[in-house]
């Protein structure tokens, strides 16, 4: 790194400090008009609403728009270095276009790595603060709808089905327990009523009978009340909103390990979640680049072509973004396709600059 190195380097940053300063105190101006009439409704005080929810936002927002706002900061600083003829300068030196890119790759590394370490923890705490925050005092959540033979795997060989559970009284009705080892049931439990018991943790059954199979020899047991300890909490029968938000990416993958030995269906949004926090990631890399190499050729009218050009680039990178995230969810496109399409599409238009930049 030579001092002109550090030179872009410190315009990089210092204008992409800026820019999201300013993107953040505007976001919170609008969230605040929008809100404050539920702030006030419940008496909070602006600390406890800081303190207890936009702690929360800002983080969500600032993950939210990173991207995007690298690139326009990186086209800004860029193309008024260019009307200056500074590049022109540089470039005249001696200094490859190739060597000109450097400060500009060790940026996109550097805010990459923050955002890459940001998504898969400091984030998905962050919306936790917030959803819990918005779910208490903005919009309180819907009652949960009750669910009708619910199948669901606990572990490798036991299986389990609500006839009818609501999730709302943690209670329910026709509940079976099974055991499958290969082809043969080894054991199976029924109850007519099912409920559970916050305070020893477990569910308690009422008008239950056991049934255990070895071999050829039968073994039937009848409760008139019983309860049982297995793996399956009640919050995990009710289907939350954009909870893959809130999960950190460890609690995400045990989520997604526990949940794929259940059989459960509808998982692509997880997977576009959990891969999605490293493609953004990526996706830093490949916008400064893009943004670096349009901006840097002095064209006349100053830095509002390239601005615009940034703008649109931007817009597109969210249509694929949303287009391929719709197709994981919707249909069947693989999810770990979905959240790199987009970058494998600008990594092309990247490359394609790249050849025809003027060097």
């Amino acid at each position: 790194m030579k001092k002109i190195d550090w030179y872009i380097l410190r315009k990089f940053i210092g204008t992409f400090i800026y820019s999201l300063m300013i993107l953040l105190v505007i976001s919170v101006v609008i969230d605040i008009t929008e809100k404050v009439d539920d702030f006030m409704n419940h008496d909070l005080s602006l600390g406890f609403v800081f303190m207890n929810y936009y702690i929360g936002f800002i983080p969500h927002i600032a993950a939210l728009l990173f991207p995007l706002f690298i690139f326009i900061s990186v086209i800004f600083f860029t193309s008024k270095m260019a009307y200056r003829t500074e590049i022109v300068a540089i470039l005249s030196s001696g200094v490859s276009f190739r060597r000109f890119l450097r400060p500009y790759w060790v940026g996109a590394f550097l805010f990459a790595s923050i955002l890459w370490a940001a998504n898969r923890w400091v984030v998905p705490n962050a919306n936790r603060i917030r959803t819990s925050f918005e779910n208490k005092y903005v919009s309180a959540p819907k009652e949960a709808l009750a669910l009708r033979n619910k199948t669901l795997r606990v572990d490798s060989i036991t299986y389990i089905t609500f006839g009818y559970y609501d999730p709302n009284f943690k209670n329910g009705s026709d509940f079976t327990m099974k055991r499958i080892r290969g082809q043969q049931v080894i054991y199976n439990m029924r109850a007519e009523r099912v409920s559970w018991d916050s305070t020893g943790r477990q569910w308690k059954l009422e008008f239950a009978s056991e049934r255990t199979v070895n071999g050829l020899k039968e073994t039937l047991t009848t409760h008139q009340d019983t309860a049982i300890k297995i793996p399956l909490n009640p919050a995990e029968l009710v289907e939350e909103k954009n909870k893959q938000e809130t999960m950190t990416t460890a609690d995400l993958t045990a989520f997604l390990e526990r949940e794929e030995l259940r059989g459960a269906e509808g998982l692509n949004v997880y997977y576009v979640e959990k891969y999605r926090r490293t493609s953004a990631a990526v996706a830093v890399v490949i916008l400064v680049l893009i943004g670096a190499i349009i901006s840097s050729k002095k064209v006349r009218g100053g830095s509002g072509l390239h601005l615009a050009i940034g703008i649109v680039i931007s817009a597109s990178y969210i249509l694929f973004m949303q287009f391929s995230t719709v197709f994981a969810t919707k249909a069947s496109l693989n999810p770990l396709l979905a959240a790199w399409i987009p970058n494998f599409v600008f990594a092309g238009l990247a490359f394609y600059l790249y050849l025809r930049a003027p060097k």
